[in-house]
């Protein structure tokens, strides 16, 4: 193979993603409700602007009893005349994922947050667990241009305790729109 045409295809494809424009990520709205005080104390649950562009996410949460057996269910769900359910509808063991990382789409979630939060340990998680100035999303997923709902749902033993609902915009822009010749 001549290699004028591997650098050719090189620098095009370097030229691609430098001109091309990421994925833009922008958290919404933030809700999270505990459905039993006695064992999940939420003492709040915001999202901060610091710009149009940019909000932080803020979560701080007492678990007062030990947590052993934590079971999460996550759904994705896209706007579109209300939400709809969107790809994912996905349960997990979050003990086992904290001693293993073995779930994918958890993982994904995991990345996200693992820098910014106290829940970095394995199961049992009792007193203070938050996250704090979660602000930067990077999805390795391409997702369609839209509105999103990430439902989260927290089963301790059996029995749901809390939620946590994040709402967040999605936009792809692979081909950025240029301005007309005049």
């Amino acid at each position: 193979m001549d290699h004028r045409i591997t650098i050719f295809g090189v620098s095009l494809l370097v030229a691609f993603l430098v001109c091309s424009e990421a994925p833009f990520v922008k958290m919404t709205n933030f809700f999270c409700e505990s459905y039993n005080k006695s064992w999940v104390l939420i003492h709040y649950c915001r999202l901060k602007a610091y710009s149009r562009n940019k909000t932080s996410l803020h979560i701080n949460a007492t678990f007062i009893e030990p947590a052993n057996n934590i079971f999460v269910h996550m759904k994705l769900m896209k706007k579109a005349s209300g939400y709809k359910p969107f790809l994912v509808d996905y349960n997990f063991d979050a003990c086992e994922f904290m001693r293993r990382r073995n779930q994918p789409v958890a993982k994904i979630i995991w990345n996200l947050i693992k820098d910014v939060s106290t829940v970095n340990h394995t199961c049992p998680y009792v007193g203070l667990q938050m996250v704090s100035d979660f602000h930067r999303i990077e999805v390795p997923v391409s997702l369609p241009t839209g509105e999103y709902l990430l439902l989260i749902d927290w089963i301790f033993d059996g029995k749901p305790q809390f939620a946590t609902n994040v709402y967040f915009t999605f936009v792809e822009d692979l081909f950025p729109k240029r301005p007309p010749h005049g």
